[in-house]
This record gives C-alpha cells, structure tokens and sequence, in this order.
C-alpha cells in the first residue's frame, strides 16, 4: 500500500443476488484516496457510486456479495482489509463514523423522525466516547455551531421536520463529524437542495475539510460540483470506472467518449437562441446483463468491432490520468514501440 494513501479499493466487486436475478452492481473498481486529500465519483443515476461507497462501511443488505480489497490504513499504522470484516462485527463498528464517516444523500429519509438531532447526534458519543449526557449535549451544540445552524442552543432539542432542508443536510455533516473521522464520504450532499444552499454547503464540507485535514471522497451525478472541490475525479459507468485523472485535466482534455459527452451536456450560458443541449444516445445497458466488452459500446459513436468483444484495458495518457478505451490502445502501443 502507497504510503501516501489512506484508502486503497482495488477490483472492488458487489452483486446482489435477487429473485429475478443477479444485479452487477460495482463491476471492478480500483480507486486510491490520498491522506488529507480529496477525490470524486461521479456518473449517472445507477451507475454504482452510492454502491461502491456503502461497500467502504460495510453497510450492504445481507443478500449483496462483496470481493475484491477495500484497504484501509489505521492511526497506528496497521492496514486492515475492510472487506474482510464481518458486517456486523466489532472490527467495523470500530471504523464505521469513527474513522470513514458518511454524508448520507437525502438527510429527510436518514435521520429518524422521532428523535430529536440531540439524541441521534449524541448516540455515538456516549456509546464510542464514553461521554455522559451532558457532555455529548454540549458537543453537540458545538457541532451544529460548527456547521452554520443558528440558535444551536434551542434548535437541538427539535425534530428533523422541524430543520429546513438545509439544516438538514447540516445536521447531517454534523453528525458525520461527531467522532472526529479521517475519511468523510460525501453521498450527493446537494442533491435536495436549491442553488443557493447547495454552494453553502459544498463550501462548508470544503472548509471542514481543509480544517480537519479530512480525506473526502466526494459522490455526485453532476461534474459542476467536483470543478472546485476535488482534486482528482473518478468517472463512473455502469459499474465500472472508464476515466480518472486530475479534475483540471479531465475537464481541459477529457478522453472517454462518455466523459465528453457528461461535459458537452451541461448546459452553457453562452450560444445561440433556442439551441438544443447535447445528449448521450441511448440507455444504460442492464445491470442484470452486462455487455461483454466495453459498457459504453452500445451507445458510443466511435465503437468498433473489438469494442463488443473485449473490456478495453486502462491507457496510460499522463503521469496520472488514465482512460479505458480501446481508441487509445494503439496509441499506447506506439508510445511504448518508440521508446523502447
């Protein structure tokens, strides 16, 4: 394991097995989360983000199959293999909230309606903390201080119906940041919120994050959101990641097909009257059959015959970008024929 990393995910794979068949959820996914740094994930609804970043907690339903590494470096030093870990075992538990802590996508359907943000801020530092009531009380109100809540005195003894959609999602950070993590997973943090409170809240986990020297992994469906808030960005596809590299390089020179066309999607504010926003043809192929060659095949405009047969393998095209695309193959090829 690279000792500047943190977290190492190599050949991550999650199916889960229903009546009607078995679904490839996460399809070999490798990723490495830099200590104090930040990385993103990002594709399409259904593509395995939210999938791949349970895995990381072991929070999958019991009828999911993990394998694959999921390394992870502890504050002494020791690696431990997550994926190794019992579900519910006391290994886990350990590291669940204490050092990888989640951001959950809608806080409305993640926080309980029947106890107050008190309790459920609480709960883990009296059970991990050995906190009394006073004590986590008092943190508490701190934290929600901490993320921008005002009145954090009165408003800790309310409901999660009683918060804003923003307070929400803040009391959600502040949940996240109650047992001091190393790793904060973000799950489309923004994703229920208007404009203006998703650039509040994205700007808050960033000044967390850069107080706390927090490793993130930041998950979102939207490449606007990772421009400033990552340093190196993972694209995502069905299962599997066809480009990563640094955020700046992807954005200036994107190679994938599929990661061109996320970016000629995005609608502009410049350009003519009435002019239609691009789009990427087709559907997502079914996680219940997936193609045996490359996963963006059926809807790519530069496909070929290998394509439909064979996973393209990662090219090399930077010191630290890398696409999986059978276009850059030959040109890999070249560059080794040259040099050698």
């Amino acid at each position: 394991m690279n000792p500047k990393n943190i977290l190492e995910v190599r050949d991550l794979v999650v199916k889960f097995k229903l009546s009607e068949g078995i679904v490839h959820a996460v399809n070999g996914v490798s990723y490495d989360v830099p200590e104090g740094k930040s990385i993103g994930i990002v594709g399409e609804s259904g593509c395995g983000k939210t999938v791949s970043s349970y895995a990381l907690n072991r929070l999958l339903p019991p009828y999911a199959t993990l394998s694959g590494q999921i390394l992870f470096r502890q504050q002494d030093g020791n690696i431990i293999d997550i994926a190794k870990l019992k579900p519910e075992g006391r290994e886990i538990r350990a590291i669940r909230g204490r050092d990888i802590a989640m951001i959950f996508q809608e806080p409305m359907t993640s926080l309980s309606p029947v106890h107050t943000i008190c309790n459920q801020i609480s709960e883990a530092l009296i059970l991990f903390q050995g906190m009394t009531k006073k004590q986590a009380r008092n943190r508490t109100i701190e934290l929600l201080k901490l993320v921008g809540i005002p009145q954090a005195e009165r408003r800790v003894d309310e409901y999660p119906f009683q918060f804003s959609g923003g307070m929400r999602q803040r009391a959600m950070i502040a949940m996240a940041l109650a047992r001091n993590p190393r790793v904060l997973i973000a799950d489309e943090p923004t994703t229920a919120l208007d404009v203006t409170l998703q650039a509040q809240v994205l700007s808050l986990i960033q000044d967390l994050q850069n107080r706390f020297n927090l490793s993130m992994i930041l998950i979102t469906h939207a490449l606007g959101v990772v421009a400033h808030m990552v340093e190196t960005v993972n694209i995502m596809y069905l299962g599997r990641i066809v480009e990563t590299g640094p955020t700046m390089e992807i954005f200036e020179e994107p190679l994938h097909p599929y990661t061109q066309g996320l970016l000629q999607s995005i609608p502009k504010l410049t350009g003519r009257l009435g002019e239609r926003v691009s789009s990427i043809p087709g559907s997502v192929p079914s996680a219940y059959d997936i193609p045996k060659g490359c996963p963006f095949e059926a809807r790519c405009k530069h496909r070929m015959e290998i394509c439909r047969e064979e996973m393209p393998k990662p090219v090399t095209v930077g010191s630290e970008h890398t696409v999986y695309c059978h276009l850059y193959t030959g040109r890999e090829a070249a560059r080794d024929a040259a040099n050698a």
